[in-house]
C-alpha cells in the first residue's frame, strides 16, 4: 500500500544530503552591538540575530526576504516578545548572504524564503536568540546590583529591581556582552505573552509610505549602466545574427553586447537603453527551440491523462470497488500556465570591484545567487556579497534554481569586463515572456457511488515537474516530482478506496513554484469533485465534508468556523449562492466560503469570501488577515480571467491588458477569523490561495448544468 506523504512540507526539503536534524541551532554569540546601524552588513563581531546599542534600540538581523508578507515586522516581534522588550526600540536589518549562520532550517545548508517557512522555520530559533539575550542582561545586571538574577523581573526594555531600580538594555549591553550565552534559555509559555498575538504596528510602513525603502530600482552606483536585455521570443531559441549599428546610435547608448540568454543594450539611463532595444536587429535560431502551441500542449496532456500513471498513493482496492459501483461520477480539470506578475519586475545590480563583486537584489534565494554570479564573474565565493533589498512581491518567482535575472546581469558585467556597476531592470514585457509559469496541469477523476456513500475516489495528474532538470533534483523522492499532486495526494477525507497517479509532462516552457504550487490546482479539482460527488448524493457540502473529516480537527475546526460566520444554509435571492471549500498548505488549515450573485446576462460578482485560517500561533494576526486577503485576491484572479497561451512555442500575452490579475472593483468584500491556537506557528504566505477558487466555482454551480472545469472561467457564464 502506498502511503500519502506529507506533500505540504515538501518545499520544505531543500538540499537533503545536507539536511540538518531537528530544529536545534546554534546560537553562537549573542553579542550587543555599541555601533547597531540600519544595512551594516559586517556583522562577524556582532551577533548572529540579536543586537542591543547603548541608544536601548534591539536590531534583529533578518534572514528571510521580505517581499511584502511583513517577516520584518513578524519575526521582530519573535525577539521582542522574549526580551520582554518595548516595540518602540525594536529595528530590523536583512541578513547577509551566509548559509552557515542564517540558513532556512527546513531547507538545510540553504539561505532561502519559500514555502511559507519564515515565521515557522525561525520560530524557536529566534524565541532562543531573545530568551538568551535577555537573560544576558538580566545577569549583568544582577552582578551590578550585587542580588540574585532570579529576583530581578524585565519589562519594556528595562530590567527591574525589587526595590524599584531600574535599568535600560541599553545601559546593560556592554557588560552583558560578556556574560555567558545559555544554550537552554527558559522560554516564555503562551499564556505569557503581551506582544505575540497583539496588532503591533508594522516596522516597514513609514518607510514604504514616504518612500524611504528601498528596492533594487533605486540603487545608485558610481559610474553605473542601465542594461535592459532582449531574451529570444521562443523558449531554447539563440542569437544567429545581430545588428546593433542603429542601436548604437540612440542618444544615451553605450555598447551593446551579446550574452548566451540574449542581447543586452547598456546605456546612461533605463529609458535609453529601452530606446536602443528598440533599434537592434537580431535574427534568432529556433533549431532547439520549444514550438509547441497550448493546443498541442493540451492534446498531449490528455493522452498521458489516458493511460494508468505513476501511483502516488492507495487506499483499499480502488479498481474493485469501481467495479461494484452502482453509479459512477466523472470530471476532467484543464489549468492554464500562469504568470507571477509580481509589481516590481526581475531586477539585479552588480558590481565588479578590487576583487569583489556585490550584488543589491531582492534576494529570495541569496545561496544560489552567490553561487551562480560566483561561477559566472570568476569571483571566490567568500568575495561576493547580498545587498537584500526589499521586493516589490514574488510569489515564487524569485525562486529560481538558475538565478535567471541575477544571472542575466552578471553576465552582462562580465561582458563589458566589469568596467561599470549594471542596474538590469527587466520591463514588464520581458516579465510576462521571458519566463517563469505555472505549470499547466490536467486532471481526471472518476468516484463510484453506492447505497448512497461515497464507494471509491480516483484522481489522475499531468503536469510538468518543476524540479526536474534543476540543482533541487534530489528533492523528488520517488518517480514523479510530489509538487504535481500535493493536496491532492493528501486529500484527508475519510474514502476507503482511493488511488491517486500521477504523469509528468515534459516541455521547453520554464515553470517554477507559484504561490501554494500544486495545491493551486489540486485543492480546485478536489474541492470541486467533492461538491460534485455531494450534489450526485443529495447531501449538504459542508454537512458531507464533517462527515468525512471526524479524525482531523483541525480541518473541521476552520470549516464549521466559516461555515457559521458565513451563515451558511441561510435563505438567499435567487441570484445568490454560496460555495464552501476547505483545504490544507504548509502546515495551515484554511477554510472559505464564497457568495455570489449571478445576473441574467450571465455576468456574476464574487460579493464576498468568508475565510477562517488555523495557522498555530498567530505572531502577529494583521499580518495574517493580510496574507489571507492577499492570497484571496490572487486566487480570483487567476480563476476568473488570468492565462498564459502559447503560439508555436511563444507566449502571446505582454503585459495587463491581455494577462489581467484581479481588478479593484472586483474584490469581494472578505472577513478572516484567526482560530486561536498554541500549535507552532506554520505557514500564511500562500494558505489563503488554495480554497478561494473552489468556494467561488462551488458557488456558481447552483447556476450552471455542469461544474467549472476549466480555468479561467471568464467575465460570463453560460447560463444556457
Amino acid at each position: 500500500m502506498n502511503k500519502p506523504t506529507d506533500i505540504s512540507l515538501s518545499r520544505r526539503r531543500f538540499l537533503k544530503v545536507t539536511a540538518i536534524s531537528g530544529v536545534g541551532f546554534a546560537i553562537g554569540p549573542v553579542g550587543f552591538s555599541l555601533a547597531a546601524r540600519q544595512g551594516q552588513t559586517d556583522t562577524s563581531k556582532l551577533g548572529h540575530f540579536v543586537r542591543v546599542a547603548k541608544d536601548n534600540s534591539i536590531t534583529v538581523v533578518i534572514k528571510h526576504l521580505d517581499m511584502g508578507q511583513g517577516v520584518t515586522t513578524g519575526l521582530t516581534a519573535i525577539v521582542a516578545e522574549e526580551m520582554n522588550a518595548d516595540w518602540a526600540q525594536m529595528r530590523w536589518e536583512f541578513a547577509p548572504a551566509d548559509a552557515e549562520r542564517y540558513n532556512n532550517l527546513f531547507f538545510g545548508k540553504l539561505q532561502g524564503t519559500g514555502g511559507s517557512t519564515s515565521i515557522a522555520n525561525s520560530w524557536t530559533q529566534l524565541r532562543q536568540a531573545g530568551a538568551a539575550a535577555k537573560s544576558m542582561l538580566v545577569a549583568a545586571a544582577a552582578i551590578a546590583w550585587e542580588v540574585n538574577a532570579g529576583d530581578l523581573k524585565t519589562e519594556k526594555g528595562r530590567v527591574v529591581h525589587p526595590d524599584g531600580r531600574t535599568v535600560s538594555y541599553g545601559e546593560l549591553a556592554e557588560a552583558a556582552a560578556g556574560q555567558p550565552v545559555p544554550q537552554e534559555p527558559a522560554l516564555k509559555a503562551p499564556e505569557e505573552f503581551t506582544l505575540i498575538g497583539t496588532n503591533l504596528p508594522r516596522l516597514d510602513s513609514q518607510e514604504k509610505s514616504n518612500g524611504q525603502a528601498l528596492y533594487t530600482a533605486d540603487i545608485r552606483r558610481p559610474g553605473m549602466l542601465h542594461a535592459v536585455i532582449m531574451h529570444p521570443p521562443g523558449f531554447g531559441a539563440k542569437v544567429a545574427s545581430l545588428d546593433d549599428s542603429a542601436a548604437l546610435k540612440v542618444p544615451g547608448v553605450k555598447e551593446v553586447v551579446t550574452t548566451p540568454r540574449g542581447v543586452a543594450v547598456l546605456a546612461t539611463s533605463h529609458w535609453d537603453a529601452l530606446q536602443g532595444r528598440k533599434a537592434v536587429k537580431a535574427e534568432w535560431d529556433y533549431s532547439k527551440a520549444e514550438k509547441r502551441g497550448s493546443e498541442q500542449l493540451w492534446q498531449e496532456y490528455r493522452q498521458l491523462a489516458g493511460k494508468p500513471g505513476h501511483g502516488v498513493r492507495t487506499e483499499g482496492d480502488p479498481d474493485s470497488a469501481m467495479g461494484r459501483a452502482a453509479s459512477k461520477i466523472s470530471l476532467e480539470f484543464e489549468f492554464p500556465l500562469l504568470a507571477h506578475a509580481a509589481m516590481e519586475p526581475m531586477n539585479c545590480v552588480v558590481e565588479l570591484k578590487n576583487g569583489e563583486c556585490h550584488l543589491w537584489t531582492g534576494s529570495q534565494f541569496p545561496t544560489v545567487d552567490k553561487q551562480v554570479v560566483a561561477e559566472i564573474t570568476g569571483t571566490p565565493q567568500e568575495k561576493v556579497f547580498i545587498h537584500t533589498q526589499f521586493a516589490g512581491g514574488s510569489f515564487g518567482r524569485r525562486t529560481t534554481p538558475v538565478s535567471d535575472y541575477v544571472r542575466d546581469a552578471a553576465l552582462i558585467v562580465k561582458a563589458i569586463a566589469g568596467r561599470a556597476p549594471v542596474s538590469l531592470q527587466w520591463s514588464r514585457e520581458d516579465d510576462m515572456r521571458a519566463g517563469y509559469y505555472r505549470p499547466m496541469a490536467l486532471h481526471r477523476f472518476e468516484a463510484g457511488v453506492d447505497n448512497n456513500q461515497l464507494l471509491v475516489w480516483q484522481q489522475r495528474v499531468v503536469s510538468q515537474s518543476i524540479l526536474r532538470g534543476t540543482l533541487f533534483e534530489a528533492m523528488i523522492q520517488g518517480p514523479v516530482d510530489t509538487s504535481i499532486v500535493e493536496g491532492g495526494s493528501t486529500l484527508p477525507y475519510a474514502i476507503n478506496n482511493l488511488k491517486v497517479e500521477a504523469h509528468e509532462h515534459s516541455s521547453g516552457i520554464p515553470v517554477l513554484w507559484w504561490r501554494s504550487v500544486g495545491h493551486s490546482h489540486n485543492a480546485f479539482a478536489t474541492e470541486v469533485f467533492f461538491d460534485e460527488v455531494a450534489r450526485t448524493l443529495g447531501r449538504d457540502p459542508v454537512e458531507m465534508r464533517l462527515d468525512l473529516l471526524k479524525s482531523h480537527p483541525r480541518h473541521t475546526g476552520v470549516l464549521k468556523l466559516a461555515a457559521d460566520k458565513a451563515g451558511w444554509g441561510q435563505k438567499l435571492a435567487d441570484n445568490q449562492a454560496q460555495g464552501v471549500a476547505v483545504h490544507e498548505s504548509f502546515g495551515s488549515f484554511v477554510a472559505q466560503v464564497a457568495q455570489v450573485t449571478v445576473n441574467q446576462d450571465g455576468s456574476y460578482q464574487v460579493d464576498k469570501i468568508v475565510c477562517a485560517v488555523d495557522c498555530g500561533v498567530a505572531v502577529t494576526p494583521d499580518v495574517i488577515r493580510a496574507q489571507m486577503e492577499g492570497g484571496i485576491g490572487m486566487g480570483l484572479g487567476a480563476i476568473l480571467q488570468e492565462a498564459i497561451s502559447l503560439k508555436e512555442g511563444r507566449v502571446e500575452q505582454s503585459n495587463f491588458d491581455a494577462y489581467m490579475p484581479l481588478r479593484i472593483s472586483k474584490m469581494p468584500k472578505i472577513e478572516v477569523h484567526i482560530v486561536p491556537s498554541s500549535e507552532a506557528p506554520s505557514g500564511v504566505g500562500e494558505p489563503g490561495l488554495p480554497p478561494v477558487g473552489p468556494a467561488v466555482a462551488n458557488a456558481l454551480r447552483r447556476f450552471l448544468k455542469q461544474p467549472v472545469t476549466r480555468l479561467p472561467i471568464g467575465d460570463k457564464l453560460d447560463l444556457a
